[in-house]
Protein backbone atom coordinates (compact mmCIF):
# COMPACT_ATOMS: atom_id res chain seq x y z
CA UNK A 1 0.00 0.00 0.00
CA UNK A 2 2.99 2.11 -0.77
CA UNK A 3 1.76 5.68 -0.23
CA UNK A 4 -1.50 5.25 1.05
CA UNK A 5 -0.29 4.58 4.94
CA UNK A 6 1.16 8.57 4.50
CA UNK A 7 -1.74 9.69 3.28
CA UNK A 8 -3.98 8.47 5.97
CA UNK A 9 -2.11 10.28 8.15
CA UNK A 10 -2.07 13.43 6.46
CA UNK A 11 -5.76 13.39 6.01
CA UNK A 12 -5.98 12.56 9.53
CA UNK A 13 -4.28 15.44 10.59
CA UNK A 14 -6.61 17.64 8.33
CA UNK A 15 -9.37 16.78 9.96
CA UNK A 16 -7.42 17.39 13.59
CA UNK A 17 -7.29 20.63 12.75
CA UNK A 18 -10.73 21.15 11.81
CA UNK A 19 -11.54 19.36 14.98
CA UNK A 20 -10.28 21.97 16.80
CA UNK A 21 -11.67 24.84 14.45
CA UNK A 22 -14.87 23.27 15.68
CA UNK A 23 -13.95 23.20 19.69
CA UNK A 24 -13.29 26.58 19.78
CA UNK A 25 -16.59 27.40 17.81
CA UNK A 26 -18.58 25.20 20.49
CA UNK A 27 -16.70 27.60 23.33
CA UNK A 28 -17.64 30.79 22.26
CA UNK A 29 -20.88 30.00 21.35
CA UNK A 30 -21.68 28.99 25.05
CA UNK A 31 -19.49 32.22 26.48
CA UNK A 32 -21.69 34.42 24.29
CA UNK A 33 -25.32 32.38 25.38
CA UNK A 34 -24.03 32.80 29.24
CA UNK A 35 -22.18 36.41 28.77
CA UNK A 36 -25.48 37.92 26.52
CA UNK A 37 -28.33 35.62 28.17
CA UNK A 38 -29.14 34.44 24.95
CA UNK A 39 -29.82 31.02 24.08
CA UNK A 40 -30.10 31.44 20.93
CA UNK A 41 -26.78 30.71 20.67
CA UNK A 42 -27.30 27.46 21.95
CA UNK A 43 -28.29 26.19 19.02
CA UNK A 44 -24.88 26.74 17.52
CA UNK A 45 -23.09 25.29 20.16
CA UNK A 46 -25.39 21.76 19.50
CA UNK A 47 -24.70 22.52 16.02
CA UNK A 48 -20.84 22.20 16.60
CA UNK A 49 -21.02 19.95 19.51
CA UNK A 50 -22.63 17.48 16.70
CA UNK A 51 -19.71 18.81 14.20
CA UNK A 52 -17.17 17.35 16.61
CA UNK A 53 -18.50 13.68 16.88
CA UNK A 54 -19.53 13.61 12.94
CA UNK A 55 -15.84 14.60 12.02
CA UNK A 56 -14.21 12.29 14.85
CA UNK A 57 -16.44 9.56 13.06
CA UNK A 58 -15.44 10.62 9.33
CA UNK A 59 -11.45 9.78 10.66
CA UNK A 60 -12.88 6.40 11.96
CA UNK A 61 -14.38 5.55 8.51
CA UNK A 62 -11.32 6.59 6.86
CA UNK A 63 -9.61 4.89 9.16
CA UNK A 64 -11.51 1.28 8.88
CA UNK A 65 -11.70 1.91 5.10
CA UNK A 66 -8.18 2.04 4.38
CA UNK A 67 -6.90 -0.05 6.97
CA UNK A 68 -9.48 -2.68 7.36
CA UNK A 69 -11.33 -2.60 4.36
CA UNK A 70 -14.50 -2.61 6.49
CA UNK A 71 -17.06 0.04 8.15
CA UNK A 72 -19.72 -1.32 10.09
CA UNK A 73 -23.74 -1.88 8.98
CA UNK A 74 -26.75 -2.36 10.45
CA UNK A 75 -29.13 -0.04 12.82
CA UNK A 76 -25.64 0.14 15.56
CA UNK A 77 -23.30 0.46 12.95
CA UNK A 78 -22.01 4.18 15.08
CA UNK A 79 -21.57 2.54 18.06
CA UNK A 80 -19.61 -0.32 16.29
CA UNK A 81 -17.30 1.82 14.83
CA UNK A 82 -16.57 3.44 18.05
CA UNK A 83 -16.31 -0.06 18.86
CA UNK A 84 -14.08 -1.03 16.14
CA UNK A 85 -11.61 2.15 16.81
CA UNK A 86 -11.09 0.66 20.02
CA UNK A 87 -10.00 -2.20 19.67
CA UNK A 88 -6.63 -3.97 18.75
CA UNK A 89 -7.14 -5.58 15.22
CA UNK A 90 -4.09 -8.63 15.03
CA UNK A 91 -1.75 -8.17 11.85
CA UNK A 92 -3.43 -5.10 10.92
CA UNK A 93 -3.70 -2.37 13.22
CA UNK A 94 -3.37 -0.87 17.23
CA UNK A 95 -6.04 0.11 19.13
CA UNK A 96 -7.32 3.58 17.66
CA UNK A 97 -8.19 5.94 20.72
CA UNK A 98 -8.26 4.22 23.99
CA UNK A 99 -10.80 3.15 26.63
CA UNK A 100 -10.50 6.44 28.08
CA UNK A 101 -11.23 8.16 24.76
CA UNK A 102 -13.90 5.69 24.04
CA UNK A 103 -16.01 6.59 26.93
CA UNK A 104 -15.38 10.29 26.41
CA UNK A 105 -16.54 9.73 22.46
CA UNK A 106 -19.84 7.60 23.75
CA UNK A 107 -20.99 10.98 25.36
CA UNK A 108 -20.86 13.13 21.78
CA UNK A 109 -22.26 10.06 20.22
CA UNK A 110 -25.01 9.97 21.79
CA UNK A 111 -25.74 13.46 22.07
CA UNK A 112 -24.95 13.43 18.06
CA UNK A 113 -27.72 10.91 18.08
CA UNK A 114 -30.08 13.82 20.39
CA UNK A 115 -29.49 16.52 18.00
CA UNK A 116 -30.51 14.72 14.82
CA UNK A 117 -33.41 13.66 16.40
CA UNK A 118 -34.80 16.27 18.45
CA UNK A 119 -35.77 20.23 17.60
CA UNK A 120 -33.10 22.18 19.31
CA UNK A 121 -35.58 24.38 21.22
CA UNK A 122 -36.07 21.17 23.08
CA UNK A 123 -32.46 20.73 24.10
CA UNK A 124 -31.63 20.85 27.87
CA UNK A 125 -29.18 24.29 28.12
CA UNK A 126 -27.34 22.33 31.48
CA UNK A 127 -26.42 19.51 28.85
CA UNK A 128 -24.58 21.44 26.42
CA UNK A 129 -23.11 23.33 28.95
CA UNK A 130 -21.60 20.48 30.22
CA UNK A 131 -20.45 18.77 27.14
CA UNK A 132 -19.22 22.46 26.11
CA UNK A 133 -17.45 22.07 29.36
CA UNK A 134 -15.49 18.61 28.72
CA UNK A 135 -15.10 19.11 24.60
CA UNK A 136 -11.62 20.44 25.07
CA UNK A 137 -10.62 17.38 27.50
CA UNK A 138 -12.15 14.98 25.26
CA UNK A 139 -10.62 16.77 21.83
CA UNK A 140 -7.29 16.59 23.48
CA UNK A 141 -7.88 12.62 23.93
CA UNK A 142 -8.73 12.01 20.65
CA UNK A 143 -5.66 14.22 19.36
CA UNK A 144 -3.00 12.28 20.87
CA UNK A 145 -4.42 9.00 20.43
CA UNK A 146 -4.94 10.30 16.49
CA UNK A 147 -1.46 11.76 16.21
CA UNK A 148 -0.39 8.10 17.82
CA UNK A 149 -1.77 6.44 15.11
CA UNK A 150 -0.33 8.71 12.63
CA UNK A 151 3.22 7.71 13.63
CA UNK A 152 2.15 4.13 13.51
CA UNK A 153 0.56 4.70 9.98
CA UNK A 154 4.27 6.71 8.94
CA UNK A 155 6.23 3.83 10.47
CA UNK A 156 4.41 1.54 8.10
CA UNK A 157 4.65 3.86 5.16
CA UNK A 158 8.58 3.50 5.68
CA UNK A 159 8.31 -0.38 6.13
CA UNK A 160 6.62 -0.56 2.90
CA UNK A 161 8.78 2.05 0.55
CA UNK A 162 12.20 -0.13 2.04
CA UNK A 163 9.82 -3.34 0.51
Amino acid sequence: MKGGYASLAGRIRRSLLDLERVVIRASQLADKARARGDEDYLDGVALNLHGFYAGVERVFEDIARTMEKSIPDGSEWHRDLLMQMSADVASVRPTVVSVETSRCLEEYHGFRHIVRNVYTFNLRPARLEELTSGLRDCYQLVTNDLENFCIFLEQLSVADEAT
